[in-house]
């Protein structure tokens, strides 16, 4: 948490990089708000600072109405920490206590459910239930706002257990009820029933701190497509990322646009999510934050990286570089053992599932699950890598969800035969999401990158995109 004084400047000068990473209550109106709200800055000795929206709510104040403190980019504290409380944070921005309950939350991260809500509690001032409350709340404030889906399908399709439930959190939540809160929306678009259409189609914006390199993230996510999965569409500045998702309740196509003059100016990617079942908005929200590094701290990155005089001039000229992360860690491990995303597409072909309803452009299948690839027939058809690594995932000997320990997870999967060290660290960099990875680039040795913690993935991103530019300008010439 950060300190009071800062905090305070923070609000003062309207600094949105902390949007996310504290929030600021006004005990005089019982409202709190993102550091950079517009409104006149309260005075000092009115206010109190939260780590969590979570924490906020539970003290019992309400949400902004005009800065929409729920709606900023998460900390980028809990993808960069990788102890009990920053993987239950990823867990439950998952949406696993919606789906387990805590007592799945805590059977996933291996300690009881006293434990998990005892630390969540001491660090973010909230326990796993206020925070995935919290995060419902959002959901269905995202669903009035944006679809006529009836409310009675929003609630449910935002994780309450009752409608009571729901109008009680909305109304203590943003002080209105889900109607007021629907009609206060500037314009919506229509959803399409599940009931009727089998799919809802959501178009959403998701913040981000800037600045955002896109451009860089639309080439990775290019150079690593796996056919039939993913695919990269549209002119050079005009692009679009769309690929298919197996989510918890069903099936799903995202589509990610380049960001336009608007988007770039609001720090934010227009977004839009084809989803078999709405109750899985919230992670494949969360799983497409994670693809794109959304959560990231650009300021933190560039503050260490920026200093070295061998990464100082990358980062300058290449300001936002992200890391891109993954939608489905098992997918991308599986992927990387595979060797290339035309061996990967090979795979698809031979085992994945048909796309629901139909190809949709390039897209035609879900890539196959472990277990298919673990048990798949004839063997000699998958490589005895990708079984190895398959069987591990489905017996649960290798994990590489949100909540997963990372350092366990790359020992397990380095354990496994045909897994290189460079493609171990990797899946650790991609599905585990990890800041801090070094692979060897025959341009630094690992010595000279443990000045750049914890940002090495980072690190790692400049010195390729650096290398790309340098022989594309070569082939030039």
């Amino acid at each position: 948490m950060i300190d009071a004084e800062t905090g305070y400047q923070a609000v003062s000068s309207r600094d949105a990089r902390f949007d996310g990473v504290f929030f600021t209550a006004v005990r005089t109106t019982g409202i709190y708000c993102r550091p950079s709200c517009p409104a006149v800055t309260p005075k000092r000795h009115n206010v109190s600072f939260y780590p969590t929206a979570a924490a906020a709510q539970s003290a019992g104040y309400r949400a902004c109405r005009r800065c929409r403190p729920d709606a900023v980019p998460g900390s980028p504290e809990w993808d960069v920490r990788a102890d009990l409380v920053g993987r239950a944070m990823r867990l439950i921005r998952d949406g696993v206590v919606d789906r387990d309950g805590v007592a799945g939350l805590a059977a996933r991260l291996g300690y009881s459910e006293r434990q998990v809500h005892r630390q969540l509690t001491a660090e973010v001032g909230a326990g796993p239930v206020a925070l995935a409350r919290a995060q419902r709340a959002q959901t269905a404030r995202v669903l009035l706002q944006t679809t006529a889906l009836p409310i009675t399908q929003v609630a449910f399709a935002a994780g309450f257990a009752s409608v009571r439930q729901f109008n009680d959190s909305i109304r203590e939540i943003y002080d209105r009820t889900p109607t007021e809160l629907r009609a206060a929306a500037p314009a919506r678009r229509p959803g399409r029933s599940p009931a009727t259409e089998g799919r809802t189609v959501l178009p959403l914006r998701l913040a981000h701190r800037g600045p955002y390199d896109a451009a860089a993230v639309l080439d990775h996510l290019r150079r690593h497509a796996v056919p039939g999965i993913e695919e990269v569409v549209g002119a050079p500045g005009s692009r679009r990322y769309r690929r298919t998702l197996r989510l918890p309740h069903g099936a799903a196509v995202i589509e990610v646009a380049e960001p336009g003059r608007a988007a770039r100016e609001g720090n934010w990617l227009e977004c839009r999510l084809r989803l078999a079942d709405l109750r899985d908005l919230t992670t494949a929200v969360q799983r497409v934050r994670r693809l794109f590094d959304l959560d990231a701290d650009p300021g933190a990155v560039t503050a260490r990286l920026g200093a070295d005089p061998l990464l100082g001039p990358l980062v300058a000229a290449r300001p936002g570089l992200r890391s891109p992360g993954s939608a489905d860690p098992a997918e991308t491990a599986l992927s990387a053992v595979a060797g290339s995303p035309s061996a990967a597409g090979d795979l698809v072909a031979a085992y994945g599932e048909p796309l629901p309803g139909g190809a949709d452009g390039g897209l035609t299948h879900l890539f196959p699950t472990a277990a298919t690839l673990a048990d798949a027939y004839p063997a000699h058809y998958v490589d005895p890598a990708v079984r190895a690594v398959a069987a591990a995932l489905d017996d649960g000997t290798l994990r590489l969800d949100p909540g997963a320990d990372r350092e366990r997870s790359a020992a397990a999967l380095r354990a496994l035969p045909g897994v290189g060290l460079w493609t171990a660290g990797y899946v650790r960099m991609r599905a585990l999401g990890d800041p801090d990875v070094f692979l060897p680039t025959g341009i630094v040795d690992e010595g000279t990158a443990e000045r750049w913690r914890p940002w090495r993935s980072y690190a790692l991103h400049h010195l390729w995109q650096a290398e790309r530019e340098r022989s594309a300008t070569a082939g030039a010439a």
